[in-house]
């Protein structure tokens, strides 16, 4: 029988078995209509969506839904797993080995929340991505992008005002020594910093072009990376299949970025009403964050501001994007505090604010899968699509207690909400009684 433990995946459904969803009320990733039907899974992938009966047999493990809903897995397309999972003394004085373990025990607790993919924009999570492919109950897919790319003084450049750049001969700083970031200058230093996540298993690459709220010595105007630097590293990025985002909040930054033919703007939060139609005539993704004052603590009280000036951009830019049709990715990029690491599904929540709740549901899977498969030849998971249910789709699916198409606030409180988590046709929870989850009768 299917064990009813919510955290154990379900031995019964292996190689040769499939898993039937029946009784289920689907919301595609698609469609703003829940339609009544039946999903069967066949390995890792959806092997039929009918709104008739599907056939049961002596290799197929059944739930019966009961009228719940199914969605898609829900997609984050920015989180930093390392940071998340570590505070910054842990960052500065734990070992390799702590600072991975707690990320992969973290990188659960992120699946359990509903992600079932993320876009990792900044830290080591290559080989942990390595791991979870290998055991897939242990965490979300990830799109590494290894270690973001920062120019000297600018917002990825955790060395000490004391200490002579890397490029005039110092030392690496610890944020460059366990990979979560790489400070180079000039378009040759640049090249080599691209071409050197892509060697370590980026997906995708990540550019600090702008100021940002947590870094020192960069305020929110500054521009960073000259326009031969950001074009070495988008040239080095398209040669291997795949593309540049951007972290950067103000207008100059963005147009500087667009220009030089980056695919994703991450913020945007400073951005005036033509640079923001600018995105939307040169298509290029607006990956945003709902963000609030609380979502980070800062000691600096010069961060503490500039996170204020961050915060209430955010209404106005969403309202534009809107009006001008741009495609608009949603993402966390919650940092060094872990015990706030649920703020995740809060953050997700908060999407209703500014969206309908069909179009929030839309963005976090569907829309943000569009985002991630822009990595091309790099896309790790490019046999079938995620975030969506369609036959050849990969079977990351929730069964929700409630309907999240008119209660949004269901997936804000995952463990009482989600009632069974599929990731790759693994059952990772399931917190339905026996027996509405067990092997078909005609076993």
């Amino acid at each position: 029988m299917m064990a009813s433990q919510s955290l154990s995946p379900v031995e019964a459904v292996g190689p040769g078995q499939r898993l039937l969803l029946k009784n289920v009320r689907i919301f595609d990733g698609l469609s703003d209509r829940l339609v009544n039907g039946h999903v069967l899974i066949d390995g890792a992938t959806v092997a039929a969506v009918e709104t008739s009966p599907l056939a049961e047999d002596a290799h197929t493990t059944v739930i019966d839904g009961q009228g719940r809903v199914l969605m898609p897995g829900m997609i984050d397309a920015h989180v930093h797993l390392v940071g998340m999972a570590n505070t910054l003394v842990d960052l500065a004085l734990g070992s390799q080995t702590q600072l991975a373990a707690a990320t992969l025990a973290r990188a659960k607790d992120t699946l359990l929340r509903g992600f079932t993919s993320v876009r990792d924009m900044g830290g080591d999570t290559a080989g942990i991505k390595k791991v979870i492919d290998g055991e897939t109950v242990l965490g979300p897919r990830i799109y590494p992008s290894q270690a973001a790319i920062s120019q000297t003084g600018g917002h990825g450049d955790f060395g000490f005002v004391y200490e002579r750049p890397t490029a005039l001969g110092g030392n690496e700083s610890r944020a460059e020594q366990i990979g979560f970031m790489r400070v180079a200058d000039g378009a040759d230093r640049t090249l080599a910093a691209v071409r050197e996540q892509l060697k370590l298993g980026a997906s995708q690459i990540k550019l600090m072009v702008g100021g940002g709220a947590a870094s020192l010595y960069d305020p929110l105007y500054t521009l960073q990376f000259t326009t031969p630097e950001l074009q070495a590293a988008v040239a080095a990025a398209s040669d291997y299949g795949t593309y540049v985002a951007t972290h950067v909040y103000n207008v100059a930054g963005i147009r500087r970025a667009v220009a030089a033919g980056v695919k994703s703007i991450e913020h945007g939060h400073l951005a005036d009403e033509a640079t923001i139609a600018l995105l939307a005539e040169r298509e290029v993704w607006l990956s945003m964050q709902p963000f609030v004052e609380h979502d980070h603590t800062f000691a600096s009280p010069d961060s503490v501001e500039k996170n204020r000036e961050i915060c209430a951009g955010t209404g106005q830019v969403y309202e534009w994007a809107k009006r001008h049709g741009v495609k608009v990715a949603w993402g966390t990029d919650l940092l060094f505090e872990p015990q706030n690491a649920a703020r995740q599904s809060e953050m997700m929540v908060r999407l209703g604010e500014h969206f309908t709740t069909i179009e929030a549901l839309k963005m976090v899977t569907s829309g943000n899968a569009e985002l991630l498969r822009l990595a091309g030849d790099r896309d790790p998971y490019r046999a079938a699509r995620l975030g969506e249910i369609r036959k050849g789709a990969w079977a990351d699916l929730l069964l929700i207690d409630g309907d999240p198409t008119t209660d949004l606030a269901l997936l804000g409180d995952p463990s009482r909400n989600i009632a069974v988590l599929i990731k790759d046709g693994v059952v990772v929870k399931n917190s339905l009684p026996s027996a509405v989850a067990s092997p078909s009768p005609h076993a």
